[in-house]
């Protein structure tokens, strides 16, 4: 079997690194894997083509827009924008046009707001390829995802004689946030699936260490509230406002104490309240960024629904319009044993990578196409692929052993190859 060669992903994976993009702005990163992949002779679907627009979630059209000049700026073709159609993301079709399973693999794209440290000792600054972008940087891996799966693509484009089914490779957008995954479920792209892979990079594992089965992900919905009262001077006429800040401050208090579930585990953070004009005037206005977590959909659910009982009453109490907006989710979900099994022989075949039980503890919009994928009768694996990380996930040192890369791409092609052989 044919191979790529472990600096080609480092090169691609640096590319990527280089222009960090956020979720649903990832207008030169979707645009860059387009052509690396038609460039492969690779059949690729663009993003109105793989996302429902009726169930995006968390997407700013300002950023949208904004991205979109950038993105001219930076060499994306007319064409591919219009292609593209203000949709990120991407889908690779590979068939072999032999009978044989369908299988689908996912890649995220996006990265997140943190600022890439300047420090000497940091890699990616000695080297050459830190963020080029202010506040934004690859802290999570994904611009190795992405490496990976344009690696795993020329991997089937080079042997499509010597396998049969058909190949997908989602690369997808807005994972952080738990943003992306819905739109692409619901868009029907997944449903005749067989079997359904996809892998997270570091996740605070060694290099060699393969966490197969990683456990006790949480359900997760992220929310905005917003309070709309009424302005007045708080001098002259404080009686004549109706005052948003107050209300958000009753919200913040009542839902950080929120009684906690027998059933699970359970979280709730308020992250940001903004609020007010200036201090002379009632708040008029309130925005608040929240989320909450539960160790299943019921635990989820009762948080949620405890949050819409305050924000009613808030609106009561505080004479307020409010809306509650969901900005992303994601669900629990566990790997079929039949997969764990199939990817236990591939690590087994190499000596130096070691199978670990690992209890997660946090969310991933993987979660949604998993369960998809298993409502439809396929099969379906997350995995973690160790990678001695510098600094943890969403901090400005993270960086990975580019080795790392090649053991992903090396427990996806024997996977492929387990199942075939079955």
């Amino acid at each position: 079997m044919k191979s790529i060669q472990t600096n080609k992903l480092i090169e691609w994976r640096r590319t990527f690194h280089q222009f960090p993009e956020i979720g649903w702005t990832e207008f030169v990163t979707t645009g860059t894997i387009i052509s690396i992949l038609r460039e492969m002779n690779i059949e690729v679907k663009a993003g109105p083509h793989i996302i429902c627009r009726e169930s995006i979630l968390g997407r700013d059209e300002k950023l949208v827009n904004e991205a979109i000049k950038i993105a001219e700026e930076e060499g994306i073709s007319t064409e591919l924008l219009v292609e593209m159609d203000g949709l990120t993301g991407c889908m690779a079709i590979i068939d072999t046009e032999i009978p044989g399973p369908t299988f689908t693999f996912r890649f995220d794209i996006d990265c997140v707001y943190v600022q890439e440290s300047n420090d000497d000792t940091h890699l990616p600054n000695k080297q050459g390829f830190a963020s080029c972008r202010s506040g934004l940087m690859h802290a999570c891996g994904h611009d190795g995802h992405t490496a990976v799966g344009l690696g795993l693509a020329h991997w089937l484009k080079q042997n499509i004689h010597a396998l049969r089914g058909k190949y997908k490779l989602i690369f997808q957008p807005a994972e952080e946030g738990v943003r992306g995954a819905r739109a692409i479920s619901d868009s029907g792209i997944l449903d005749d699936t067989d079997y359904f892979m996809g892998m997270h990079i570091g996740c605070n594992l060694k290099k060699g260490e393969i966490a197969l089965d990683p456990f006790d992900f949480l359900c997760t919905t992220k929310l905005d509230i917003s309070l709309k009262g009424k302005v007045s001077d708080a001098t002259d006429e404080p009686e004549k406002g109706n005052n948003a800040l107050a209300g958000a401050c009753f919200l913040v208090n009542e839902i950080l104490a929120i009684p906690r579930h027998g059933k699970g585990m359970t979280r709730v953070n308020v992250g940001t309240l903004i609020a007010g004009e200036n201090r002379s005037l009632i708040p008029s206005s309130a925005k608040m960024q929240l989320e909450v977590r539960g160790q299943d959909a019921e635990i989820t659910q009762y948080l949620f629904d405890n949050i819409k009982r305050y924000v009613d009453a808030a609106a009561v109490a505080y004479q307020l319009d409010t809306k509650i907006e969901i900005t992303g989710e994601a669900t629990n979900f566990r790997n079929d044993p039949e997969m764990i099994n199939i990817m236990q022989g591939a690590i087994n075949s190499h000596p130096e990578l070691v199978n670990i039980t690992l209890p997660l503890g946090g969310s991933e919009d993987v979660s949604l196409m998993v369960r998809r994928v298993q409502e439809k009768g396929g099969k379906a694996i997350f995995f973690l692929v160790g990678a001695d990380q510098s600094d943890g996930h969403h901090k400005e040192k993270f960086d990975i052993d580019e080795e790392a890369l090649s053991i992903g791409l090396t427990l996806f092609t024997e996977g492929i190859l387990s199942i075939l052989n079955m």
